[in-house]
């Protein structure tokens, strides 16, 4: 009897629930968060900028003493940045540069290249509004604001605005711990001579490039020989100290596939066939820990290698990010006009490996088998189409593009 094909969204979501957040917050040094997991909302103590400051290289003015262009007045200080100035006497401009703050009295700024400067006085040739050119207290940050919201994944942007209040050290919950492994006694790793009927391991570069771009402690466990006892041994020693076991081949029906009988023996198999092409074959479940622990979540992968890639990208990569904190952790598509025919859809939902023309239409690389890796490195993006979905050039698609899945 066959499993029935279960539907990608009902996987993907399956997989989701199963993924809880990790135990477990750091505390980093901000410089050194990058891609790290947010585990506490971050809250500023001050306003930014802490003081009205100006735009503009220029002239600190007090508005109500510029009846007219050409008024003359006295420059009376002067305020680089990082300095700060005294009450502006009347009849009297600060010379002002970018980034420092406004003194009292002064409710403008002229910028330099409006003026004329004669010795200690300068020509004010320009008519300012109240608050021109002026970057006002808390503009950018108030004092008290949420600025970073837990269960986001830090970006160099975030780095640099938890620093902008002053964030030394940021909580980050702990880098998820994942085993991987293939099955395979065809696979060869690279350097070594290749065997008739033997094919190099990329998938072992792939996934594992993969999950450390996710920000993963990555336990590499190499080939596994496919054979039922030492399948379930690597199953076992991987439980044992790992969150996440992956594995790429030995997912389908044949008779020397054995990650399924070894992972139903170490734990529970919840998932198996799944309506997505490429990647029809995705096991998941969960292996036991043997001495008693935790145990570690298991998701099998199909052994072609761009099944391979397309599933961790669609399924894998919503778990990683949700079992690390991320709160957000669905590709989003855009919408693009499609430059090619589709004319024979699969009753699968499909992912084609596609990339942006230079006339901004989306281009279908020519063989979608599963296991031409060169279309995923043609490509720069998928587009997910539908099942029994006929595709005809012009037809809008929804394009999903890598730098929504990769990282």
């Amino acid at each position: 009897m066959t499993n029935p094909l279960r539907a990608f969204e009902e996987v993907r979501e399956a997989l989701l629930a199963a993924a809880v957040p990790l135990a477990g917050i750091e505390s980093v040094p901000t410089a050194e968060a990058l891609g790290r997991v947010l585990a506490a909302d971050q809250v500023s103590s001050l306003n930014v900028p802490p003081l009205d400051n100006s735009y503009m290289d220029g002239y600190a003015v007090r508005t109500a003493e510029l009846p007219a262009t050409g008024t003359r007045l006295t420059v009376a200080q002067r305020i680089p940045a990082g300095s700060v100035g005294h009450t502006l006497a009347p009849g009297t401009v600060a010379r002002i540069f970018t980034g420092a703050p406004v003194p009292a009295g002064a409710d403008a700024i002229v910028m330099q290249e409006l003026c004329e400067v004669d010795g200690d006085s300068v020509t004010i040739n320009h008519l300012p509004k109240p608050g021109e050119w002026i970057r006002r207290a808390g503009e950018d940050i108030a004092l008290g604001q949420t600025i970073l919201s837990a269960g986001v994944r830090l970006n160099p942007q975030m780095l640099g605005l938890a620093a902008s209040v002053g964030c030394a050290t940021l909580p980050v919950f702990r880098r998820l711990k994942v085993a991987l492994f293939s099955t395979g006694d065809e696979l060869v790793m690279p350097g070594e001579p290749l065997p008739p009927g033997a094919i190099y391991n990329s998938n072992r570069y792939v996934l594992r490039g993969l999950l450390e771009a996710l920000g993963c402690e990555v336990n590499d466990l190499g080939i596994v020989p496919d054979k039922l006892d030492a399948t379930r041994a690597a199953l076992r020693d991987a439980a044992s100290r790992n969150d996440l076991i992956v594995t790429s081949g030995g997912v389908s029906v044949g008779e020397e596939d054995h990650i399924k009988p070894a992972v139903q023996a170490e734990g529970r198999l919840d998932a198996w066939l799944v309506a997505m092409k490429p990647g029809k074959p995705v096991a998941f479940g969960r292996v036991n820990d043997a001495g008693g622990g935790p145990g570690a979540a298991f998701i099998g992968l199909p052994g072609n290698p761009v099944s391979s890639f397309v599933t961790f990208i669609l399924l894998v990569r919503p778990f990683v990010l949700r079992a690390q904190g991320v709160t957000d952790c669905l590709p989003k598509a855009i919408p693009l006009v499609a430059g090619f025919d589709w004319p024979k859809p699969d009753r699968r939902r499909e992912f084609l490996r596609v990339r942006i023309g230079d006339d901004g239409r989306v281009a279908l690389f020519p063989n979608q088998g599963p296991g031409v890796l060169t279309s995923t490195v043609w490509a720069d993006g998928i587009v997910n189409n539908p099942p029994s979905q006929a595709i005809v050039a012009g037809d809008q698609v929804q394009f999903i593009p890598y730098s929504e899945l990769l990282s």
